[in-house]
């Protein structure tokens, strides 16, 4: 044939054009896979950031820190930490915040726990830790929150550890 392919030279066309093909759906595939995971890491964070400043801002000008078991209105150390942590709230109520399953939980005064994360966010390990707390030490009051937390499934999960200083307003003389 004139000016015509063969079929050999088709059937290598078509191949090449396959391998192509092939090789730009595994690269698009993977920039999708990416996107999942740069979206749940982005969940993690946005959810995680509200919660932690919530905390913050509350511990902050809160006063009487309690970590750990026992009577929450007495201060106490907590200095090998505990997934409990209550304090009263600069309007004189008692707030509590606890790891209860995957979840942070808080509640305040009398009222009925209820969850800071939100249901996509799995909390894996939650630890206040306490120094100061006791009066009569040379301490300022101050509170280490650490938290790691994951979002996601399968391939697409993403890991987050976060750990935060807070150190109360008031001055502790």
């Amino acid at each position: 044939m004139k000016g015509g392919f063969t079929l050999i030279e088709l059937m290598v066309a078509i191949s090449i054009f396959l391998i192509v093909m092939t090789i730009s759906m595994g690269s698009i595939i993977s920039v999708f896979d990416a996107n999942r995971k740069s979206r749940s890491l982005k969940t993690v964070l946005n959810n995680l950031n509200l919660a932690v400043e919530s905390m913050a801002k509350e511990m902050r000008f809160g006063e009487n820190y309690h970590c750990g078991p026992g009577a929450v209105t007495i201060p106490q150390n907590c200095p090998s930490g505990d997934t409990l942590m209550s304090f009263l709230s600069s309007d004189g109520v008692q707030i509590t915040y606890r790891l209860s399953g995957q979840t942070i939980e808080k509640k305040i005064g009398g009222e009925t726990y209820i969850a800071v994360t939100a249901p996509e966010i799995i909390i894996d390990d939650l630890v206040f830790y306490t120094l100061g707390a006791v009066s009569g030490d040379s301490l300022q009051p101050k509170v280490l929150v650490k938290i790691k937390s994951r979002a996601g499934a399968g391939g697409s999960q993403s890991d987050l550890t976060l750990q935060t200083l807070i150190s109360q307003r008031v001055l502790d003389l």
